[in-house]
């Protein structure tokens, strides 16, 4: 597979690295959008396996995330990222203007996702959640609650039941291994309520993927607010012991399959 090309764009608080995977004769673009405290270079077996079902890949690191510029972890206000989103978005339909897009995300990104769903729907074909932070994350006001938030960094042995991924999660300097910060926190919990107010994705088609032993987003939390937003056509696959980064599972294969077959019921005739 090719390596991805990293350009720059000028964000909303800052430069905006952005990955893009290239093939010849794509039948979609696919847009990634990676989770909290990691970014987009963690994406590339997801990539390659797009890439070879047909799509050209893009996708942004977001604000205060891998390359890109800011604070750490520092989101203030998430619609900036739904904007810088959306620059990437504007972007790969100028290059490719006949090509319906699939937006993929994991986590906090699949959150990210979402909002972009509601407020820029006709942009999409399609949209993939993967372990989303949606309806009900309790650990937002368990850790809100300390005047000064601990220092409790993600533990890489809930990501994956394959320790492997732990271990290069743990020793990627592009990761953040520390606290959260409470402007973080407090915009992802107005984000969560204005996703949870806003309501139904329509016509959208979504396929909503999640590991049943997911200790850091937990399934229950997340159904309330697939509840809030599910529209017409939602299809759930819920995969029995996976861990939080279903992309990264012991049977990722199978997994990147569902979504790979769920594209191509939802793409249209070419």
């Amino acid at each position: 597979m090719a390596m991805a090309r990293l350009w720059e764009f000028a964000g909303v608080r800052g430069a905006i690295t952005t990955h893009s995977w290239h093939r010849d004769e794509p039948r979609y673009v696919a847009v990634l959008v990676h989770g909290y405290g990691e970014h987009l270079g963690r994406y590339e077996h997801v990539a390659e396996a797009l890439t070879r079902h047909g799509a050209v890949v893009c996708g942004p690191d977001h604000l205060g995330h891998g390359r890109s510029a800011g604070e750490p972890v520092l989101i203030e206000d998430f619609a900036d990222v739904v904007a810088d989103l959306r620059t990437v978005v504007e972007s790969a339909r100028t290059d490719h203007p006949d090509l319906p897009v699939v937006m993929i995300g994991h986590s906090m990104g699949g959150m990210i996702a979402a909002r972009y769903a509601q407020l820029h729907g006709p942009d999409l074909t399609a949209l993939v959640l993967s372990g989303p932070v949606l309806g009900r994350w309790d650990v937002l006001g368990a850790l809100l609650a300390h005047d000064q938030i601990p220092d409790t960094p993600i533990d890489p042995g809930t990501l994956s039941r394959d320790p492997a991924v732990g271990k290069a999660y743990g020793e990627d300097p592009l990761v953040w291994h520390g606290p959260f910060k409470r402007p973080l926190l407090l915009a992802l919990e107005t984000c969560v309520q204005q996703i949870n107010e806003h309501g139904s994705l329509g016509g959208l088609p979504t396929l909503w993927i999640h590991g049943a032993d997911d200790r850091l987003v937990p399934l229950d939390g997340t159904r309330t607010g697939i509840e809030q937003i599910r529209g017409t056509d939602l299809t759930e696959r819920i995969f029995p012991g996976a861990r939080h980064e279903v992309f990264n599972e012991t049977n990722k294969a199978e997994i990147l399959a569902e979504v790979t077959a769920f594209v191509d019921r939802v793409l249209p005739a070419r």
